[in-house]
């Protein structure tokens, strides 16, 4: 409607916006159905690191931008799909795409629902240690982790370090 007017007022601005927008939504459908691909691949082959490395690698040749790869890293999670999960971020990790403190939150309270708060902390301490910052959500998993694990001293200290730095 927006460029049906902008064709019979003839301002071009809203056309623009318009043509943007429809592109805007395109790409969205199409890293919709890339992760859908993705997923459909890696829940039917056997897991081994390569062919999770192999099947991301031709589903998103020039990388995912951070809203799928929240996306494909929460679905695979929620599927309790956590070694597709862990494997996704390491492919993540290995090509250098961006991530951020939502996409280790996510695979995080993954090992934390598969009652591996360990390998939960690992995770956090990587990130922590790296170049992001963790969230407030990033140290509430953790220290959930840590507490479902049984792990307090853990927990209390993640506690400690979250209020010492005003998260």
């Amino acid at each position: 409607l927006q460029r049906c007017r902008a064709l019979s007022t003839g301002t071009t601005e809203q056309l623009a916006y318009g043509v943007r927008r429809d592109q805007e939504q395109l790409t969205s459908v199409a890293q919709h159905d890339k992760v859908e691909l993705a997923l459909r691949s890696l829940l039917e082959a056997p897991l081994q690191r390569d062919v999770v490395r192999a099947t991301l690698d031709q589903v998103f040749p020039s990388g995912p931008d951070p809203r799928t790869s929240t996306r494909l890293l929460s679905t695979l999670a929620k599927k309790r799909a956590l070694d597709l999960t862990l494997h996704a971020l390491y492919w993540h990790e290995m090509n250098k795409y961006d991530l951020n403190c939502y996409h280790y939150s996510t695979v995080i309270d993954a090992c934390t629902k598969a009652s591996m708060w360990n390998k939960a902390l690992q995770l956090f301490m990587v990130m922590a240690t790296g170049e992001l910052e963790p969230s407030a959500i990033t140290f509430s998993v953790a220290i959930s982790a840590c507490e479902k694990g049984g792990e307090w001293k853990h927990a209390v200290y993640l506690f400690s370090v979250m209020a010492q730095g005003d998260v």
